[in-house]
């Protein structure tokens, strides 16, 4: 037996260098794969501050929570802006220059005196006006007038022209005027009524659609002598060919949207374009926890994804966002186009969305439909010690649109609705303040359908396009919480209020603002306000996963029952920490409301489009110098 193991070792030792070749090369096969299978299964989410903790196990001590941190640099950061805007004209205009490196549009002068007459707060913060323009400086005043024309030829774009001090709202249509012209246009026009006898004759085509329209391709915008640049010809030869409202079978948004990206960047790679991450797995439809990791419960984003989701080069991730998937046929030559809300990579101009800015009552806290007036107190408010400590929401499945069907099950509503109808035995991991000792912060596996009877109130009401869904209306309704219709005043009960993009941006951010309730919000759109406001300060920001929720909740109100339950600890009637947390979620439902009232006014959103109506005006204009302004 001895001379048979010597054998077998002294074979081992002739081959010992091929065998370590061997498993070397397999621990790094599987290194390799787990890795890519890992980043195969990640999705994009905003940036990360700080880093996700790594909480091993009941007693783990943080020194800090993520939150408070993110809370006092918001804070700061915001101050800063606001105590720094221009306190006269002549500094307005130093700061014009020193930010834009050009003199401000003729009438700069009147628009500040407008703005000081409205007390409006934010007088700089313009940068993402000046961006949306940035392009059209690249065309004339000339093709510019041509295009805007052409422009309001294009299915569902109305036109707002001003002419000799007034203005009226048109639907043009193969050379006929019509009646028919939607809301965005008319809100856009009346909120120009108080200043348009100082504006020079000019038109705005604007968007009738929720979704963005334009969506030029990167070597057009960079190269513009590879496409034709002179719109004389008419709108087919700058679109090479007839436009279609719809896709049809010849193309989809992400087709058109992946083209904005650089030539290297994933997303121009057709493979890395067209992968679907859960082809082959059929079941992560159904499974809210299988697009995301872990870590994901303790990561909180420090602003919405607007700005920093990259589709380009996570392509993948792309599967995740609903208006990816719009019916709705884009703009692919750059032809001016004014929405009220857009993701990146369009090259919309951002407009206030009339939801904002009228009264309806889907849309506006403290609008008294009975006696068309508006209150400051909404009628159906609650007093915030008698609000459900609860995130709540209520909406149609609408998220998307169905180009190419067949994603539905991963857009963002319905990702969060079945992440918050989860009835199986999956755990989070909660993280809270150990009771008797506050600056000692637990981590505790707590079963997801404990959580989300102790921490949620969603569902759908109203069932849109199920035939998108795998399994039509029985597969929405078994995989989602469904319950009925609610007015908007109903969400006044509760302290937390989600705020969901549907098929394009959601339109009831401002009433969530005014009321005395936190919203939260996860976006991939900008709007108007995008520079003016604070996410931590103002509203709490999510990332593209919602798997936060729970830990958002533990740190301001504290642990559940179910979480004290799963930590083996005792839960006092009312630990210091609880109120200390209730006090900071009350502090950004305040600052949230008291924004709304001083910067989210109808008088604000005035000022922002007049602001835009002198910065076009001279993008208009043929002579573009004669229209600046000098002090």
């Amino acid at each position: 037996m001895r001379a048979r193991r010597r054998s077998i070792a002294s074979r081992l030792a002739k081959h010992s260098g091929y065998i370590f070749l061997f498993l070397t090369a397999a621990i790094f096969f599987l290194v390799g794969f787990n890795r890519g299978h890992r980043e195969y299964l990640l999705v994009a989410v905003p940036e990360e501050v700080p880093p996700p903790l790594s909480l091993p196990s009941r007693k783990s001590v943080v020194d800090e929570h993520p939150i408070e941190r993110l809370m006092e640099e918001a804070e700061d950061a915001y101050r800063a802006k606001l105590s720094g805007q221009s306190k006269t004209l002549e500094a307005a205009v130093q700061q014009y220059k020193k930010r834009y490196q050009q003199d401000p549009p003729r009438g700069f002068d009147h628009w500040w005196a407008f703005a000081k007459k409205h007390n409006v707060k934010m007088v700089d913060e313009y940068d993402g006006l000046m961006d949306d323009l940035r392009p059209f400086w690249e065309i004339s005043g000339e093709e510019l007038r041509r295009r805007a024309g052409q422009a309001a030829l294009l299915p569902d774009i109305d036109l707002v022209r001003v002419q000799g001090g007034s203005s009226i709202s048109l639907n043009l249509h193969a050379g006929k005027l019509v009646s028919d012209v939607g809301g965005r246009a008319e809100g856009f026009r009346s909120m120009m009524e108080s200043f348009v006898n100082k504006l020079p004759d000019m038109e705005f085509p604007i968007n009738a659609k929720a979704e963005g329209r334009v969506l030029v391709p990167w070597e057009h915008r960079v190269y513009p002598n590879l496409t034709v640049q002179d719109s004389t010809l008419g709108v087919q030869a700058m679109l090479g060919g007839p436009f279609k409202p719809d896709w049809g079978t010849d193309g989809n948004v992400w087709e058109a949207w992946r083209r904005t990206c650089q030539p290297e960047s994933n997303a121009r790679r057709l493979f890395s374009s067209q992968r679907d991450v859960f082809t082959g797995r059929p079941s992560n439809y159904l499974k809210s926890h299988s697009t995301t990791t872990p870590a994901d419960d303790f990561t909180f984003a420090s602003k919405t994804a607007a700005a920093d989701a990259d589709f380009c080069n996570t392509p993948y991730a792309h599967y995740l966002q609903g208006h990816f998937f719009s019916d709705w046929r884009s703009i692919t030559a750059l032809y001016p186009v004014f929405s009220p809300a857009k993701a990146k990579g369009f090259l919309d101009v951002r407009i206030p969305s009339h939801y904002y800015y009228g009264n309806t009552p889907r849309y506006t806290y403290g609008w008294d439909s009975v006696n068309l007036e508006m209150k400051n107190v909404d009628s159906m408010e609650v007093p915030w010690e008698k609000k459900v400590d609860k995130v709540f929401w209520r909406g149609a499945t609408i998220g998307g649109g169905n180009h190419p069907p067949g994603f539905a099950p991963q857009y963002h509503r319905h990702r969060f609705l079945r992440m918050t109808s989860d009835g199986s035995n999956m755990t989070r991991k909660i993280v809270f303040a150990d009771p008797s000792s506050p600056s000692t912060y637990v981590a505790a596996e707590v079963p997801i359908t404990k959580l989300n009877d102790e921490v949620v109130d969603a569902a759908f009401v109203k069932a849109i396009s199920q035939e998108s869904f795998p399994g039509g209306l029985k597969g929405l309704t078994d995989a989602h919480r469904f319950s009925d219709s609610v007015s908007l005043g109903k969400h006044w009960s509760y302290k937390y209020l989600i705020d969901l993009d549907g098929v394009g941006y959601s339109g009831r951010f401002m009433s969530f603002l005014a009321s005395d309730s936190v919203p939260l919000k996860a976006s991939v759109y900008e709007e108007f306000y995008s520079d003016w406001i604070q996410p931590w300060v103002h509203f709490i920001p999510l990332t593209a996963t919602y798997k936060e929720i729970y830990n958002i909740h533990a740190y301001f109100s504290g642990p559940t029952g179910s979480t004290m339950k799963s930590s083996g600890l005792t839960l006092p009637e009312e630990g210091p920490e609880a109120r200390e947390g209730d006090k900071r979620l009350r502090r950004i439902a305040r600052a949230g409301k008291q924004w709304k009232k001083t910067m989210g006014r109808t008088a604000d959103m005035e000022a922002y489009v007049y602001r835009l109506c002198l910065e076009w005006a001279r993008l208009w204009a043929d002579d573009r110098d004669l229209m600046n302004f000098y002090v």
